[in-house]
């Protein structure tokens, strides 16, 4: 049977990352659970994804412009290659928190330079993630804060971020989002012309002093000659944005929450884990940080296994790299970035301001044809690195019962845990052929895979 802290192990990297093979399980089990946390606590610790071989065989990635469908990949070759797997989660959490589309930008360096920043400042201060957001010339673009004026506010930033940035529906009243995007008048892009005549022009952030609304505001309660970080600071010290954003959290890493624009009106799962995130929140001065060593070394989260469907980039990478062999930027690199697309999740573009709504909704009878079809074909391919450590995990545990055979593949991908009817199929079809014998080898390795791609085909397969 599957040891116990092994299985948490698996449990955490594949939340905290994109799941891990069992030999490197193992090797963390050496330092243990806490110190494996504090290690993905310091993403610096650990060595950067080399992007200059990505650069050199496909020099598309470095400046995709408006190449269609094409300015994720980079971001898809470093979930792939990583070392610092939260870091990279946390890019992806807050790119679902602060959504901002090509679909309007229309200039994906602009959305990469965006989700550059967030992977660089994901796991620091909030308040500091959310100026520097304000301050994005995609974010900008894209919730209209260009058109912002001191003679004609525009309260479309001002808006959403109350709404779906910070505090939530409830929590303000419409003074408040008039005060606050007058705030944010005279922040604003400007174009800066490119040292190489290909694509668009870089976009960078300008405030104008001349374009500010520079009169007295009343904001929650509050007067001043509020700018725009002043409101900021003001929405931070909220009880709302802690509870907000600790929701957030626990939607990501946890367990499934409704949709956002059902939160004003539906509780959360489990509140008391949200009131324990949102008081560390509030304590570490909104350090996400500390937030997240609060999260991952609690009981609520260690619990919460298998009840997260797992989102279009979380199990196509971390399938991806269960398998293997897809690290190098190879000639289909492009072709793997679209795969979260075609799932419902098309990187860099969310469907609106809203973000993806997650759960039950990544799920329909397209997307999850689409999803079996491509795990079946991956772990099908016996030649891959990945799998080749599965069959050789196999072949030293010797001729195996179909029972046998079953648990051993399950506890080699995951460890997984398959509801018993599941578990029951699995065990008939491996009954078809008898005890796996290794007489054979190029039988015996195809039964294997054939196995896998039941697997990754059950409903299980699909949570995290």
């Amino acid at each position: 049977m599957t040891d116990s802290n092994i299985a948490l192990m698996a449990h955490l990297m594949r939340r905290a990352g994109f799941g891990e093979s069992r030999e490197q399980l193992e090797n963390r089990m050496t330092a243990g659970y806490e110190a494996t946390v504090e290690e993905l606590l310091d993403p610096d610790s650990q060595s950067s994804v080399n992007l200059y071989d990505l650069f050199r065989y496909q020099p598309w990635t470095w400046k995709p412009g408006t190449i269609q469908g094409m300015g994720h990949a980079s971001w898809v070759y470093r979930m792939l290659n990583t070392n610092a797997p939260l870091q990279e989660k946390m890019a992806l959490f807050w790119h679902g928190v602060f959504a901002t589309g090509v679909s309007k930008v229309d200039h994906w360096d602009e959305i990469t330079d965006l989700v550059d920043m967030l992977r660089e400042n994901g796991m620091g201060s909030y308040r500091d993630i959310l100026l520097k957001v304000a301050q994005n010339p995609a974010m900008i673009y894209w919730l209209d804060n260009n058109e912002n004026h001191a003679h004609a506010v525009n309260e479309n930033w001002g808006r959403e971020l109350l709404e779906l940035f910070s505090m939530g529906v409830g929590n303000y009243t419409e003074d408040d989002v008039l005060e606050c995007s007058r705030a944010f008048t005279g922040w604003t892009i400007t174009p800066k012309l490119p040292r190489f005549p290909m694509g668009r022009f870089d976009w960078f952030f300008e405030y104008k002093d001349e374009d500010h609304d520079d009169g007295e505001k009343t904001f929650l309660g509050q007067k001043g000659k509020f700018n725009g970080e002043d409101i900021i600071d003001i929405i931070v010290k909220q009880p709302a944005t802690a509870q907000f954003i600790s929701r957030h959290l626990y939607n990501f890493f946890v367990a499934d929450e409704p949709p956002v624009p059902a939160w004003s009106v539906t509780p959360p799962v489990d509140q008391e884990a949200v009131d324990t995130l949102a008081k560390v929140f509030v304590d570490s001065n909104y350090d996400m940080r500390s937030v997240l060593r609060t999260l991952f070394n609690s009981e609520f989260f260690k619990e919460a296994r298998f009840t997260r469907l797992k989102s279009p980039a979380e199990v196509v990478i971390g399938t991806l790299r269960l398998a293997g062999g897809s690290e190098f930027p190879g000639p289909g690199l492009g072709n793997l970035a679209r795969q979260t697309g075609y799932m419902g999740q098309d990187l860099m573009n969310p469907p609106s301001v809203e973000g993806w709504h997650t759960g039950a909704e990544w799920i329909n009878s397209g997307s999850l044809m689409r999803r079996t079809n491509f795990f079946a074909d991956l772990v099908g391919e016996i030649e891959r690195p990945g799998i080749r450590k599965i069959i050789e995990n196999l072949r030293l545990k010797g001729d195996l019962s179909p029972e046998d055979f079953v648990d051993e593949c399950l506890d080699l991908m995951g460890p997984m845990v398959v509801e018993r009817d599941s578990r029951d199929e699995l065990i008939s079809y491996a009954a078809e052929d008898g005890f796996l014998r290794w007489e054979d080898n190029e039988i015996s390795e195809k039964r294997v895979g054939q196995m896998l791609q039941l697997i990754v085909s059950l409903r299980d397969y699909q949570f995290a």
